[in-house]
């Protein structure tokens, strides 16, 4: 407030509080971020907001994936079933292929299995002490970017040598994976007009066992039930032995015996030459039984 009249070399003098805080920003108030420009930004809404939009993307894209790409069902499990080979699911095929190798398994995996996990969760936890600068761009970031490139690398890497090895694997041993059987025996079933087999491959009217009481099924049961099924009916990929008969001569048998045939291995140097003979016979006799 000031007083003063009409003359002009009056002095002027003012009367006020000198409490009253300059006018502007305060001091305590960091500067908007809009002051630096691709440098910071509110967290919310705007940091934050971004944040649930990629993530909203990334989460469509997995249930999109999941959807056109559901997990294959196979057979129920069979513990009988020696010839089937384990797999996890492609997430993990990564971690499947990392505790096959040399120095991670055997004698080593307490290292693969509890001191690895230990240095990548604890190079986790040290990423924010060793990367502490405002840069976002990621070539200007190499410690956390030469993380997330190796990380990346070696997932990608280790998941497609699983893979390649699990290919190898079923064409050595001829074996079709169980869930493309079932679309495959499905599709067929489909085509002649009939219902689809029962779980396990086993037809809905089961051929029955001739001569179940012969000697030499104590051999065949030791050596052959656990991948032909305890049943006889086969197991899966697996083919029975019921109805053997019908699809082999007792000599085509004898020779599938001795030397082996795709996935089934040879039983020459296991078995003698009249024991295999025996099987075969007792195989040749297995037919379907005709009204």
């Amino acid at each position: 407030m000031a007083q003063h009249s009409n003359d002009s070399k009056e002095k002027v003098v003012y009367v006020g509080d000198s409490r009253v805080k300059k006018s502007g920003r305060r001091p305590n108030i960091p500067p908007d971020y809009s002051a630096f420009p691709g440098k910071s930004e509110a967290f919310v809404p705007n940091f934050l907001l971004k944040e649930w939009m990629v993530g909203v993307v990334v989460l469509v894209g997995f249930l999109v994936l999941v959807v056109s790409h559901p997990a294959p069902l196979g057979y129920p499990a069979d513990p009988n079933n020696t010839s089937f080979i384990p797999m996890p699911d492609w997430y993990f095929l990564f971690l499947y292929q990392f505790l096959k190798m040399p120095y991670v398994s055997g004698d080593y995996v307490v290292l693969g299995t509890v001191g690895v996990p230990l240095i990548m969760f604890g190079a986790l936890l040290c990423a924010p002490f060793l990367d502490r600068g405002p840069e976002r761009r990621f070539y200007k970031r190499p410690i956390a970017s030469t993380l997330m490139f190796l990380a990346i690398i070696s997932c990608v890497y280790l998941t497609y040598v699983a893979w390649d090895h699990y290919q190898d694997q079923l064409e050595e041993m001829g074996i079709v994976p169980e869930h493309i059987q079932r679309e495959q025996e499905a599709r067929r079933a489909a085509e002649r007009g009939e219902s689809p087999q029962k779980p396990g491959g086993a037809e809905e009217k089961q051929i029955a066992i001739v001569d179940a009481n012969d000697p030499i099924t104590s051999v065949i049961q030791a050596n052959c039930l656990a991948c032909h099924g305890s049943d006889y009916q086969g197991n899966g990929p697996v083919p029975a032995l019921a109805g053997v008969g019908d699809k082999f001569s007792k000599e085509e048998l004898a020779d599938i015996v001795t030397n082996g045939r795709g996935q089934m291995p040879a039983f020459g140097d296991r078995l003698s030459a009249e024991e295999i003979d025996q099987i075969a016979e007792w195989l040749a006799k297995q037919k379907a039984a005709t009204e």
